[in-house]
């Protein structure tokens, strides 16, 4: 496994777990040591002890040495980082060619070379290309499979999955039959729990990926214009989308409104794929406008707080129940409080702020001036303002009267809906959420 990174670690550690000898190679001094030591550098529930076991049962190895880790392995995977290019959105695939470069000089036979990372349609093909360059006589096969992994929850989504995507390279004379044999020995412990393996061609797999996640952010934005337009009318955005997720063809998940979706996939997946579409002649204006809605919403939120505030938050304290993107990850790429924070501290805020598991990488990314909370109800300490912009499960039991006590305001920016109107009404709260006709007018 090329790359120790998110989706490497836990890939290559589910593989283990699975009963497969995995060595992942990871180049980034700090991290391999990390990872020698048993700590773990992201955060992903329940990751520490499965790495642990499998090291401990020797099914599991980490090393910065990839000719030492491929030797007279059945497959190598690459899954090293796609970042989103400055200027045009297309993901940037240096980094995956660099390891194919370093995979074909080190190959020592039949080598099996699989993309797990998020890469552009034509990847494949341009890997294909790289390996002939570089290794002429090397025997070698492509395959693209697509990781569906949901931080939180990317152990259960990699041993209980919904389905897995294996795209092949057809077209290479007995190429797919051996790609398609070690790829479902590897699985086989899926087979047995009668998970759909769906094969595929290599661009097709290549483009699922883009297409899935795209239609998930699509799905997130789409709620989050109809909670806007319930404000308008007096609806209840909460009945709407139950309602609509009863129905089996749209389905329940990815409808509740939201500050905007971030992290490391939908951003940079949904430009990526208008940017396959640009270049291809096709555009995807749907996403194209997802992208757009989107990343305006996140401005959006950052003025319906001010606008809440009166107009003027110079001098005032807002305290921020949450950082990252989601819950249950320290993952702060493209969260909705980067921009959120950075509007409110810029028009002269004081931010107090709190995360369960994302404060470290907050740091890095948010203004200088925030100050970092031990827990959840020392945000409210003097606040005017309490906003939650992270629904961790911990915030939804908060007592009201704990926060009333703390805070010297008493206004809450609910921007996950995770408490009940009435119930902070009659705590004698101003209270807004979003898409429910229970929140003050503003």
């Amino acid at each position: 496994m090329i790359g120790g990174g998110y989706v490497g670690l836990v890939s290559g550690t589910c593989f283990a777990e699975f009963g497969t000898d995995v060595a992942i190679v990871e180049t980034n001094p700090d991290r391999l040591a990390a990872l020698r030591e048993g700590r773990i550098p992201i955060y992903e529930p329940g990751l520490d002890r499965l790495v642990e076991d499998n090291v401990a049962a020797g099914r599991l190895t980490f090393g910065d040495d990839i000719a030492a880790a491929i030797k007279g392995v059945d497959a190598v995977f690459l899954a090293v980082g796609t970042p989103s290019r400055r200027g045009d959105g297309q993901a940037d695939t240096s980094y995956v060619h660099a390891a194919v470069k370093q995979v074909a000089r080190a190959a020592d036979g039949y080598t099996l070379i699989v993309t797990k990372s998020t890469v552009p349609v034509g990847t494949g093909r341009e890997i294909a290309r790289i390996v002939r360059e570089t290794r002429p006589d090397l025997d070698f096969d492509i395959a693209s499979n697509p990781e569906f992994l949901r931080e939180g929850n990317a152990i259960q989504d990699f041993m209980r999955p919904d389905r897995v995507i294996i795209g092949i390279d057809e077209s290479r004379p007995g190429g797919a039959t051996r790609a398609q044999d070690i790829l479902r020995r590897l699985y086989r412990p899926l087979y047995l729990l009668e998970t759909p393996i769906v094969f595929t061609g290599l661009e097709t797999a290549e483009l699922i990926k883009y297409s899935a996640n795209s239609f998930l952010a699509m799905k997130i934005t789409f709620i989050n214009e109809i909670a806007d337009l319930c404000e308008k009318v007096g609806a209840n955005v909460t009945d709407v989308a139950r309602s609509i997720g009863l129905d089996g063809r749209i389905g329940k998940k990815f409808l509740h409104p939201s500050p905007g979706f971030g992290g490391s996939c939908f951003p940079k997946d949904t430009r990526a794929l208008t940017a396959i579409g640009r270049k291809a002649g096709s555009p995807v204006r749907l996403i194209e406008t997802t992208v757009a809605v989107n990343e305006a919403r996140m401005q959006a939120m950052a003025e319906r707080i001010i606008a809440f505030a009166g107009g003027d938050v110079r001098g005032m304290t807002i305290g921020v129940l949450g950082l990252t993107f989601k819950p249950e990850t320290d993952d702060m790429r493209e969260a909705a409080s980067i921009t959120i924070l950075g509007q409110l501290d810029g028009a002269g805020a004081h931010i107090r702020a709190f995360d369960p598991a994302g404060m470290e990488t907050a740091r890095a990314v948010l203004p200088p001036g925030v100050t970092y909370c031990g827990d959840a109800v020392a945000v409210a300490e003097g606040a005017d303002i309490v906003v939650v912009l992270t629904e961790w499960n911990e915030f939804r039991s908060l007592s009201p009267d704990k926060l009333k006590k703390r805070m010297k305001g008493r206004r809450i920016a609910d921007l996950r809906n995770i408490w009940d109107p009435q119930v902070m009404r009659e705590a004698g709260f101003e209270y807004i959420s979003l898409g429910r006709p229970e929140q003050a007018d503003i």
